[in-house]
């Protein structure tokens, strides 16, 4: 399916600009960037939005992509290659994804075991980049963008900016 429209955050005046220094501030409080893309994929695995990643070992290296254990983010519950820290957040990062018809998604015990391993900035940062995952996805999903391809490396990618110009 081809998009239904570009993406809004290029479409609507003024949006994209601020939600950039968004990620940035969340980006600058010491969350391992490796960590932060662990959160994004899982949320994004949970709302349905297609990713491909890479699985063969020349898929990681075309891709410029350092940690193997993407493929296994969605079972990660199963797997012994995650920290303790990552765990934290993966299971903060469901909860807070997976909010209907729960009065109460995120219990005491998720968030404290996530406030055991991470500063209270670095968590709010987490919890502001799982909100902005899933605003980014309920965007993607409602306007039909493209899926993320973890399979090109970040440096080959087109920049969304350009698709809004070839697009109007």
């Amino acid at each position: 399916m081809s998009p239904r429209m570009p993406n809004p955050s290029l479409v609507v005046p003024d949006v994209l600009p601020p939600m950039r220094a968004l990620v940035k501030a969340v980006n600058s409080v010491g969350v391992p960037l490796q960590t932060l893309v662990l959160i994004h994929l899982r949320v994004s695995q949970i709302n349905g939005r297609t990713v491909h990643l890479p699985v063969k070992p020349k898929e990681f290296e075309e891709a410029g992509e350092e940690d193997r254990r993407l493929p296994l983010v969605e079972t990660w519950r199963e797997q012994t290659c995650f920290t303790d820290a990552e765990r934290s957040v993966l299971a903060l990062a469901e909860a807070a994804t997976r909010i209907d018809g729960r009065e109460d998604p995120v219990s005491d015990e998720v968030w404290e075991e996530a406030a055991r391993h991470w500063t209270q900035v670095q968590l709010a940062a987490v919890v502001l980049h799982i909100g902005l995952v899933n605003l980014w996805n309920r965007v993607n999903v409602a306007t039909r963008q493209e899926a993320v391809d973890w399979r090109i490396n970040p440096k080959k990618w087109t920049p969304m900016t350009s698709r809004l110009s070839a697009a109007q």
